[in-house]
């Protein structure tokens, strides 16, 4: 006679004391842990997700919930230091092209602020502290926040020397 082998699906519970392999005992397991596990009537306690599903029914959105503040302000930081990095760049190109121009006679301001984003231009000063052989030209660019009504006071400054033209 031939014996039939049935295997189990992956998903249904063996029950206690049971491997869910082959249905095999646990090594260790005992009686005493297959009647500890039953309930009060006698049945075997369910165990596995479904179980535990009905008594942790929306524990995701509140952990989401509490842990949303902290991704808030991760990305607020990110945007802010995306615009302190772009600050200093537009601050650079301001003072280069400044610099180019004033080299060559022509106005270091207006090249220096058209050189740049309009929404920074307004919120930058253009120095040009002395001309002579060389031209030297700063760009403070007040740094934007993101926060409303905060204003830190940060500024990027970048300075260009370049030779004049004669």
């Amino acid at each position: 006679m031939q014996k039939l082998l049935i295997a189990r699906p992956a998903f249904e519970d063996p029950g206690p004391g049971r491997s869910p392999v082959f249905g095999k005992a646990r090594s260790g397991a005992s009686l005493r842990t297959a009647t500890a596990a039953a309930g009060p009537e006698g049945s075997t306690s369910r165990s596995g997700p479904v179980a535990r599903a009905k008594g942790d029914r929306g524990s995701a959105i509140l952990e989401f919930t509490g842990f949303l503040p902290l991704l808030l302000l991760i990305g607020m930081a990110v945007i802010q230091l995306g615009l302190v990095g772009y600050s200093y760049s537009q601050a650079g190109s301001a003072a280069r092209a400044g610099a180019r121009s004033a080299a060559q006679g022509a106005s270091a301001e207006l090249s220096a602020k058209a050189a740049m984003s309009d929404w920074l231009a307004d919120k930058t000063d253009i120095d040009t502290p002395g001309m002579g052989d060389t031209v030297t030209v700063k760009a403070t660019v007040e740094i934007p926040t993101l926060v409303p009504f905060a204003d830190f006071g940060w500024e990027a400054e970048r300075e260009v020397t370049m030779p004049a033209d004669d």
